[in-house]
């Protein structure tokens, strides 16, 4: 089914988005204005509204001139990311909604590529992504390791598992999950694509649809940020598991390093074609070190702190990453 079909118009008789992205602020409008500036100059503007979701009273801060298209979503202390997600999910109006952040800035023809895409009945569909600060190694090997799957250049296609916290997808498809569900698994992405695609639904990334993508390009949060998010992706993965099988997948997780780097083997020759140093290879495995150490944690004594220590290294990502590459907000 086309989700962009058999729509409800508004009360004002115009018709409603086809696509609503949902971006997180962790205090003030300021801390996304640069990729609502990427996102007012889309092609389709006139097609999609943004969600900016907050703790209370965040839109009262002074900021630059809202756009007419942007609607303000406002929760409780503390900023939970994956539950704020959810809340902006559950505000938006469009049949489409589209995960933001705010160090990712999609070029002008991304929301056209998305829509676009959905005359076809996918569940969910991604962009590919560039370096948007390719400043180092450490910016490089953070891209690989976590977008690598979707570096650019690629064909696109058909796909098991789309860029986390930064594709689209059909509304109420999420909605069904309900809201607790739903935040555990936009707490590690990938297993909400696995679980899509285990009930039969199909997933697509869009090559038309490019996105630029902050990385970290400073070695100490980087590797902080690398051990949390794979302890949080083990314990979300390990939800409900028995005894042993956490012991196996943890005993098991000194082996998790080897198979991403043999993974990401065309991800890594596609960097050093677009500039990346010689060592890319070295970082990236020690890289995945970290990752497969912080996994093993997950599977054998769950989240810990990590969901909490995430969202402080997310954030303001212009603090570990040096900024004088960065795609110039229009």
């Amino acid at each position: 089914m086309n989700p962009l079909q058999g729509r409800k118009h508004m009360a004002s008789g115009e018709r409603g988005p086809d696509l609503s992205v949902v971006l997180i602020t962790p205090d003030s409008m300021k801390s996304v204005r640069r990729t609502v500036a990427h996102l007012e100059a889309q092609t389709a503007r006139d097609r999609m509204e943004i969600v900016v979701v907050g703790l209370k009273g965040f839109a009262s801060a002074p900021a630059d001139t809202a756009p007419e298209n942007l609607r303000v979503v406002e929760v409780e202390a503390p900023l939970d990311p994956p539950a704020a997600r959810v809340a902006g999910i559950r505000a938006a109006s469009a049949p489409v909604v589209a995960l933001a952040e705010d160090h990712a800035f999609p070029d002008a023809e991304w929301a056209e590529a998305l829509i676009s895409s959905y005359v076809r009945p996918w569940a969910a569909v991604g962009p590919v992504v560039y370096n948007a600060n390719p400043v180092n190694g450490v910016s490089w090997a953070d891209l690989v390791i976590g977008y690598g799957p979707w570096l650019e250049p690629t064909a696109g296609g058909p796909v098991d598992h789309l860029p986390g916290h930064n594709s689209s997808y059909r509304r109420d498809l999420l909605l069904g999950y309900g809201d607790e569900r739903l935040a555990e698994r936009l707490a590690a992405e990938s297993v909400l694509h696995w679980e899509m695609r285990a009930d039969g639904h199909r997933l697509l990334l869009q090559p038309a649809a490019r996105l630029a993508h902050t990385n970290f390009a400073m070695y100490t949060p980087w590797i902080a940020a690398l051990y949390h998010s794979g302890r949080l992706f083990g314990a979300e993965r390990a939800g409900g598991w028995r005894l042993g099988k956490r012991l196996f997948f943890g005993g098991g997780s000194p082996l998790i390093p080897a198979v991403r780097l043999w993974r990401l083997r065309g991800a890594i020759t596609r960097a050093r074609a677009s500039g990346a140093p010689r060592h890319l290879l070295a970082l990236v495995a020690f890289g995945l070190a970290v990752d497969g150490l912080g996994q093993a944690a997950g599977y054998l004594f769950g989240e810990g702190g990590s969901r909490q220590k995430l969202p402080e290294l997310e954030f303001h990502r212009e603090r570990y990453a040096r900024l004088d590459r960065l795609p110039v907000a229009p």
